[in-house]
This record gives C-alpha cells, sequence and structure tokens, in this order.
C-alpha cells in the first residue's frame, strides 16, 4: 500500500503579515478579541485634523490608537466602489492510499448548507440549535468562510464527493466593526493548521473590505489557540461585558 503523500499548496501564510497585533480581553469563560487596523488613505485627501485618540476611542471610531491624523473624504459615489470577489482556491492537495485525491478547499463565498453545518456542530460536540435560527444566523452573516474536502477518484470525473469540514462567520456593521463567530473544524480534520488557517484568511478578507476592529469570543478551552495567533487578553484594562437572561 503506498505511503500518504502530502502536497500543501501555498496558501501565504507569510502574507498575513501585513496586518496588526490582536487584541483581546477575558469576560467570564469566553474570551473577548479586538484586532485594530489603520485606515487606508483615499484617493483624494481634502482635510487632515489632528487626532489623538485611546484605545476605546478606537474601537468606536474605527480609528488606529496611535494614529496622530485622520483623513476627512468625500462620499463615494456607489458606482466608484470596487466590489471584492469571493475567494475560492485549493489550500491542501494530498493523495490517500487508495489512490484518490483530496483537495482541501477554501471559500469565502457561497451557500452554506444547514444540514451539513448541524452536522459539523454535532462532530464538534457543539448543542443543537434550531435550524431556522441557524438558517437566518447565516443569512444574516457578512462573511461566511468554509472549508470543503473534495475526494476525486482518478479518470472519474464528475464524480467528486464534498463535504464541509469547517467554517467561520463574521457579522459586521459594513464599516468599522466585525465580530467573528462559530469557528468550527471537523475533529478528524484538527490538528492540520487548518482552524488557523481559516481565522487568518477570514481576517485578511475582512481587512480587505477596510473593516479595522475585529472582535471574536473564545471558549477558555481554545483562548491558548487564539494566543498563537497573536491575541492578547485585557487590553488596557477593556472587559467585553455579557448580558444574561435570568431565569
Amino acid at each position: 500500500m503506498p505511503a500518504l503523500g502530502l502536497v500543501v499548496l501555498p496558501f501565504a501564510a507569510a502574507d498575513l503579515n501585513f496586518y496588526p497585533r490582536i487584541v483581546s480581553s477575558d469576560c467570564r469563560c469566553h474570551q473577548f478579541a479586538l484586532l485594530n487596523s489603520p485606515i487606508p488613505r483615499g484617493r483624494r485627501e481634502q482635510k487632515i485634523s489632528r487626532l489623538k485618540a485611546s484605545f476605546w476611542e478606537s474601537i468606536r471610531s474605527g480609528i488606529l490608537k496611535n494614529s496622530t491624523t485622520q483623513v476627512i473624504e468625500p462620499p463615494v459615489a456607489a458606482e466608484e466602489e470596487e466590489e471584492l470577489l469571493p475567494e475560492e482556491f485549493v489550500l491542501v492537495e494530498r493523495t490517500r492510499p487508495d489512490g484518490t485525491i483530496e483537495q482541501i478547499i477554501f471559500s469565502s463565498g457561497g451557500n452554506v448548507d444547514v444540514y451539513d453545518l448541524q452536522a459539523l456542530c454535532d462532530k464538534v460536540g457543539w448543542p443543537r440549535r434550531p435550524l431556522s435560527k441557524l438558517a437566518a444566523a447565516l443569512r444574516n452573516s457578512y462573511m461566511v468562510v468554509t472549508l470543503h474536502s473534495v475526494s476525486k477518484s482518478t479518470g472519474e470525473e464528475g464524480n467528486d464527493q464534498k463535504k464541509l469540514i469547517g467554517m467561520a462567520r463574521a457579522t459586521s456593521d459594513h464599516a468599522f466593526n466585525a465580530t467573528i463567530w462559530d469557528v468550527l473544524v471537523d475533529p478528524s480534520y484538527q490538528g492540520q493548521g487548518l482552524g488557523k488557517a481559516l481565522i487568518e484568511k477570514l481576517i485578511r478578507a475582512l481587512l480587505q473590505r477596510d473593516i479595522g476592529n475585529i472582535s471574536l469570543f473564545a471558549d477558555s478551552k481554545v483562548v491558548e489557540f487564539y494566543r498563537n495567533l497573536g491575541f492578547e487578553a485585557d487590553p488596557e484594562g477593556i472587559k467585553g461585558m455579557f448580558w444574561y437572561p435570568k431565569n
């Protein structure tokens, strides 16, 4: 039986060096994380004023804490705005012992089957949520990124088998802020760097859309995972606040 061959196609981890460090703060069993990035200069700078912002002010305004200038730009006509298309590419390709080829495909667009998502949630041990609410959460998300495993049999075109093995989504105000939710990777695919790649690609896609403040909530069991991605607890003492219904 031939050995398992693994070829990791370049997903440009080095490309992620362009975004600034990520910071986070703890609240109860969750971790609140924030990524704060600078606002890119527009093509038409008309007025520059001095601005000093604290960390908290930068969260509310979308302006980098260390910025000393603020660029005031005129409104951009709808036809001038550049719409970024969803990405889809092969992240990993490998040959199985039986000769079939497996590709791990990353996508930042497209629909997610709610039943496939529920099955993935079951695999990672999450409590079940109503399918109608799960569908609404997907529909109302600003961005949904996925990992699919596609198995290709040699010489059998059109007989590919595709399954959802990873997902993360983000909600946003479409201007300054985004929050990452529901980060999932199939347990049989964990430990291969796919979760790290999923989050890094999601952050990159949000930054490309000029979303500068990115937050997330992490269970205490995966706090170290996010620390290894550059997250930092309690930036300047900022705490996440939660309100829970009282029984």
